[in-house]
């Protein structure tokens, strides 16, 4: 039942989802807090399925049947903006916003019509630091079931159209993701600035 063996600087996880994992250090995200609901899992890694979803999933470290699927809500919402108070900000170490990237937890379900991502607590990453959090926003504006599927479908159509959809090479191929492969994104906003 040992489904966590160190290996060097590495750590191979067994998951039921994604078969045998391999987790260098420098791939490991911790989130000292947890996810809400999680707060005993504070060690994770992205892991990228090898397919054309878009979405990516935080795989915990700590306990291989716990994994979050993940998606930028840039994807299907262009306008989407966290903003993180000064506090929040010293947390994340972050002292430059661009070395972040922001991402919400989806929600799955059997009618993928009715998949939900949760805009109202988006997991901040400090992409420098390989720490994170997730950060309960104080607008009233965004939910934590936000029904996405129509901006999503909607989104992806144009961008297919402006033939701008990345190709993907190894399509079906699950990987982990380096921490400093991910590109910065723009959704984090600075209340103090």
């Amino acid at each position: 039942m040992d489904q966590l063996n160190r290996k060097g600087s590495s750590v191979i996880v067994k998951t039921g989802r994604f078969g045998q994992l391999t987790v260098g250090d420098d791939e490991i995200i911790r989130i000292p807090q947890g996810i809400l609901g999680f707060p005993e899992y504070t060690k994770f890694c992205l892991v990228d399925p090898g397919d054309d979803t878009l979405i990516v999933w935080l795989q915990s470290v700590d306990n291989p049947e716990i994994a979050f699927p993940l998606l930028e809500p840039k994807v299907f919402r262009p306008n989407y903006a966290a903003r993180l108070s000064a506090a929040e900000l010293r947390e994340l170490k972050l002292d430059n916003i661009n070395h972040s990237a922001v991402f919400s937890i989806l929600t799955i379900t059997n009618d993928i019509t009715q998949m939900t991502a949760n805009l109202k607590a988006p997991l901040v990453i400090n992409l420098k630091e390989q720490i994170a959090k997730q950060v309960v926003l104080q607008e009233n504006e965004y939910s934590v079931k936000h029904l996405m599927f129509k901006e999503l479908k909607a989104h992806l159509i144009t961008i297919q159209a402006q033939n701008r959809l990345p190709q993907r090479e190894a399509q079906g191929v699950v990987s982990t993701v380096s921490i400093k492969s991910i590109p910065p994104s723009l959704t984090v906003k600075s209340l103090t600035a």
